[in-house]
């Protein structure tokens, strides 16, 4: 069951107090039971993931339609009583206008932040001119601000996804984020001490999300003396439920053997917690 208009607002601005200190993690379910496995695991806020959602409907990340997105976006808010942030991609709009409309949108199915990346899709200029992500992102605040309500506003600087580790550039965009309303920056890729560092001192005193998505010797308690607000996953648990998946299957199919089933969760263990 969806939650009413007043479960929305007590679960926004939670998520608006968690960002004001501490660090906590945030990770990306890519269905609505995957969901409710993070929540019983008492995570206090959960994250949708693209690729992870795309993944598990048989398309590449990014290769969702704004309707789906949006009913993936409605799945995970009903889920659980935690508040959801929207990895809301370019805002599924060829201009800042269009942005504007989507993230209306978005702010309708409940959730309680959403971001907006400046990546373009092309390979010979993967990143939008920074006055055009600018407008963006401003268009997208504008939206949130005339809905009335409280969803906090993410803004990505996707240099080192794209092929374009430029430190000094990401953090010039996230300061121009910043400036157009953005609540909290975020630059995917970044992985070292120093990159880190550099990103949270660059756009204090807002609070910056990590994301932490493969195998790193980074914890938690490292992120957080760095200063990070909060850390996500991204599409890491989606690819580690495949990577289990593919191995189980794969002994199957190629050698004839069923001891890729040793880690599986006992079925009576998930029928008891979604039966609950």
């Amino acid at each position: 069951m969806h939650p009413d208009s007043n479960q929305i607002r007590a679960r926004r601005a939670t998520f608006r107090q968690l960002h004001a200190a501490g660090c906590f993690a945030i990770p990306n379910p890519w269905d609505a039971a995957s969901a409710r496995w993070l929540a019983g695991l008492g995570f206090q806020a959960l994250a949708s993931t693209s690729s992870g959602h795309a993944w598990s409907q048989g398309h590449a990340d990014g290769g969702m339609p704004l309707p789906a997105v949006l009913d993936y976006l409605r799945s995970l808010v009903a889920a659980t009583d935690l508040p959801v942030n929207a990895d809301f991609e370019h805002g599924f709009a060829d201009d800042a206008a269009g942005v504007a409309r989507n993230v209306a949108l978005a702010v309708d199915t409940g959730v309680a932040g959403l971001s907006i990346e400046d990546s373009t899709g092309r390979p010979d200029a993967p990143l939008l001119p920074l006055d055009e992500a600018v407008q963006r992102v401003r268009a997208a605040r504008a939206a949130i601000d005339a809905s009335g309500q409280d969803v906090l506003l993410v803004g990505r600087a996707e240099n080192f996804f794209v092929g374009r580790p430029d430190l000094d550039d990401a953090i010039g965009r996230l300061r121009a984020y910043a400036e157009a309303g953005a609540d909290c920056l975020y630059a995917p890729g970044i992985h070292t001490h120093e990159q880190i560092a550099a990103v949270v001192a660059a756009v204090a005193p807002k609070p910056v999300n990590v994301l932490v998505g493969s195998a790193s010797t980074l914890t938690m308690a490292d992120l957080a003396a760095l200063g990070v607000r909060r850390v996500s996953v991204g599409g890491g648990l989606a690819r580690a439920a495949w990577g289990g998946f593919d191995r189980a299957a794969r002994l199957l199919a190629n050698e004839g053997r069923f001891d890729g089933f040793a880690d599986a969760l006992p079925g009576q263990r998930l029928n008891q917690f979604f039966g609950a």
